[in-house]
């Protein structure tokens, strides 16, 4: 599950689903900031799927990758966040493909952060700084960044 913030009644359907062996595994890729917002829903989610199951990044996607037994390997990208929301909002679905190897080759990188790291450490964990050089990026030094 990759998500910017998740709610606890979610973490706690899919604890259940764990402890019925609906699902054997899970990892939750999430924005660096549940880190403060969100420690029990974090801490919930550990003890359901293990102490190296959370991964900090500096996030804003909405995707869940799910592969079963049987070879299905499902990619579901949206644009709602992992919590409650009433609104409708796009979703797309896949089946296999590319786009599940490479969400998934990408979670195989992620670096497993411990709650003392950093901002610093989940920017450099998440790799952003490959993505775009320094000069295309200094366009947006300085500005407003909306964060509770």
């Amino acid at each position: 599950v990759w998500t910017f913030s998740l709610g606890a009644y979610d973490v706690a359907c899919l604890a259940a689903l764990r402890a019925d062996q609906r699902i054997t595994d899970g990892r939750l890729v999430v924005d660096y900031q549940a880190k403060t917002e969100r420690p029990e829903s974090l801490a919930a989610w550990r003890a359901a799927f293990g102490p190296t199951s959370v991964r900090y990044v500096v996030n804003h996607s909405k995707m869940v990758t799910i592969a079963s037994v049987s070879g299905l390997r499902l990619l579901c990208r949206g644009s709602f966040n992992f919590n409650h929301n009433p609104r409708f909002e796009q979703l797309d679905l896949t089946e296999g493909g590319p786009e599940f190897d490479l969400v998934d080759s990408i979670e195989a990188r992620l670096p497993v952060l411990d709650d003392s790291s950093t901002m610093a450490d989940a920017y450099r964990g998440s790799q952003l700084d490959q993505a775009y050089s320094g000069s295309e990026l200094k366009v947006f030094r300085g500005v407003k960044q909306w964060r509770r």
